[in-house]
């Protein structure tokens, strides 16, 4: 089996297109990594590719959940997987790409997933609405300081999803975390971006998609109904408070370019906390051929170490 490329990092870095430029060169087929981008017609605020702007590459797992359904990493785990054993026996090799870190760990990485309590869930939740996801982020930090240090006081559905484990499991969240091993063999390909120059591309990203028609979109998907975290996702969030009028259009657009440069910061955080990831410039004119360097080396067994500072510094601003 060949070594699985993952093109991985920020929002807005430009990771569609080099996954693009890897699968033309290597023969690859594309395999996304992306939460959001597997839902049907959640095309614009996702930045998704059309099928015409794919260049003839087979691309697996968009458009495979009902926007009315919640995620599982779980799941994606497992259908993952059979994307992968298909493209071994058709000696085919995969070319993950998308900036959800936990998805990528899901697809390359050993990961457990414990069950789940109905009942437990909904006590969780009825105190998020109670008493709010701050104190159960503390109640968190209290039983799993990693856990917590980790996930965050705003992140309620993995703040909720972090207790329920413990009180069923009696071991910290964190134990069930994957670790930086592969079990599928990959090479990762992290895009760093200047700060200033990032940010710059998240507001014509967010420009685009409402001169793109996010607005249509998110009214049709809402006549067809909403999940929870269909509709919370970034964009969409701010898109269903302008329809609601609780939004004009320039604080929507204001709202939604804040957001994801939220979302850029922790992406990096979380794939700058992992050793594996080596790093180029995003602005690299010889970036592909770099890239495809690295995973000519990786294929050889000649992979130099990577590089684990300089990138996370230059896109935090740290």
């Amino acid at each position: 089996m060949s070594l699985v490329v993952a093109v991985v990092g920020p929002t807005a870095t430009g990771k569609s297109d080099l996954a693009l430029d890897l699968a033309q060169a290597l023969g690859a087929e594309i395999v996304n990594t992306d939460a959001m981008q597997l839902y049907r017609g959640m095309d614009v605020g996702t930045a998704k590719l059309a099928p015409a702007e794919r260049r003839g590459v087979p691309h697996h797992l968009l458009d495979v959940l009902d926007p009315r359904e919640d995620a599982s990493v779980a799941d994606y785990q497992v259908l993952a997987r059979a994307v992968l054993a298909d493209l071994a026996r058709r000696a085919v090799r995969a070319v993950a790409v998308g900036g959800s870190g936990l998805y990528v760990r899901a697809l390359l990485d050993h990961m457990e997933f414990p069950g789940t309590d109905p009942d437990v869930r909904a006590r969780l939740e009825e105190r998020v609405e109670s008493q709010g996801a701050r104190a159960l982020h503390a109640e968190l930090a209290a039983v799993d300081p990693a856990a917590a240090e980790s996930i965050g006081p705003r992140n309620a559905r993995r703040i909720v999803r972090a207790l329920e484990v413990v009180a069923l499991t009696g071991r910290p969240y964190s134990a069930s975390l994957p670790r930086h091993e592969y079990e599928v063999p990959a090479v990762q390909i992290g895009l760093d971006c200047d700060r200033g120059v990032l940010d710059r591309r998240i507001e014509a990203r967010v420009a685009r998609m409402w001169d793109g028609g996010l607005l249509e979109e998110v009214r049709g998907l809402a006549a067809h109904g909403l999940g929870r975290t269909a509709s919370r996702a970034v964009g969409y969030a701010q898109a269903l408070a302008q329809l609601h009028g609780e939004l004009d259009e320039a604080a929507a657009r204001a709202a939604t370019a804040a957001g994801t440069r939220r979302l850029a910061r922790k992406q990096m955080g979380w794939f700058g906390r992992d050793p594996r990831v080596h790093w180029l410039d995003a602005q690299d004119p010889d970036l592909v051929a770099r890239a495809l360097d690295l995973v000519a080396a990786a294929d050889e067994g000649r992979l130099p170490a990577p590089d684990v500072a300089g990138p996370v510094r230059r896109t935090l601003g740290s």
